[in-house]
């Protein structure tokens, strides 16, 4: 029960101060999407040289856990390249979709706080939200190339 508190404490915290919110100048990709299950919004933008993450934004509104989880996964992403971006994404996904080896995977840090809304199918689309951009700004990079 300690742990659960725990999580819901790093939820929080990154729901009242994100990190990485706010805009790029210039972004290589911008993606918006929004959840009309529920009316949560992000836009992601990223900064990519040389395949690899730069930099990393976001806005938009919504509840504590796709603020959140946008917030932990920018965090995850700087100076990544794209590739494992691409792994991370699916990692985290395969946790949003309960899995238990994924849940404990020491590679997505923090991220591991939203392990518990698996519980939850109609909060997953929630957590799901910023990687579901992530996806769609790294299609942008590969087809259109980076700035």
């Amino acid at each position: 029960m300690q742990l659960e508190a725990l999580y819901q404490q790093v939820i929080l915290q990154h729901y009242r101060h994100p990190h990485n919110r706010g805009v790029l100048d210039a972004p290589d990709a911008e993606v918006h999407l929004r959840n009309p299950t529920c009316g949560d919004e992000i836009t992601l933008q990223l900064h990519v040289r040389d395949g690899t993450i730069e930099d990393v934004r976001f806005s938009g509104q919504g509840c504590s856990i796709s603020q959140a989880s946008a917030s932990m996964m920018t965090q995850r992403l700087k100076g990544k390249p794209l590739a494992e971006a691409d792994a991370l994404s699916a990692r985290f996904t395969e946790m949003m979709h309960g899995s238990a080896e994924a849940a404990v995977d020491r590679n997505l840090g923090h991220l591991r706080a939203l392990a518990g809304v698996a519980r939850f199918p109609v909060r997953v689309r929630c957590a799901l939200l910023a990687w579901n951009a992530l996806g769609e700004a790294a299609k942008q990079v590969r087809t259109n190339g980076p700035g």
